[in-house]
């Protein structure tokens, strides 16, 4: 038996918090990571429906940026950038609430790093979040053109 397992065990329930092993944040760890899969996997089907073709899941570019869904609305014939966030409630506000700048900059990254694949500079894009709140059944929110790179950054 280890040391602080067996401090840990003398001590009282509300100081045992302090030499609880790592295994419970990993769990709550994990927990987030299958919910934010799953609300991934609700939006990609509900912006299928919607008329989006998903082009790709998941995208990393090497200079740091990343993309939840890369998606091409055929209605529009239009590129878009899709942030995905999922809650379990709305309780603590909108999920798009929880877009902070930095994540938008890493999505732009993202979204340059593509561009520059495409080298094309008339694609016309734009940047939507999908909002999924797991409830019975989910609610999922679209929020179209949710933010916008400036015009002056060439990619």
């Amino acid at each position: 038996m280890d040391l602080a397992r067996s401090i840990g065990e003398r001590l009282p329930q509300s100081l045992r918090r302090l030499f609880r092993s790592d295994r419970a944040s990993q769990l709550g760890t994990r927990r987030r990571y299958d919910l934010g899969k799953q609300g991934e996997r609700s939006a990609a089907l509900f912006l299928r429906k919607s008329g989006y073709k998903i082009l790709f899941r998941n995208f990393r570019s090497k200079r740091g940026g990343e993309i939840d869904l890369v998606c091409r609305d055929i209605r529009e014939n239009t590129l878009v950038f899709v942030e995905v966030k999922t809650r379990k409630t709305d309780a603590f506000g909108r999920p798009h609430d929880a877009v902070t700048h930095a994540q938008r900059e890493r999505i732009i990254r993202g979204a340059k790093e593509w561009l520059r694949m495409l080298d094309d500079p008339r694609v016309s894009y734009r940047f939507d979040i999908v909002e999924v709140v797991m409830d019975v059944p989910p609610q999922i929110t679209l929020l179209r053109n949710a933010f916008e790179m400036r015009d002056d950054i060439y990619y």
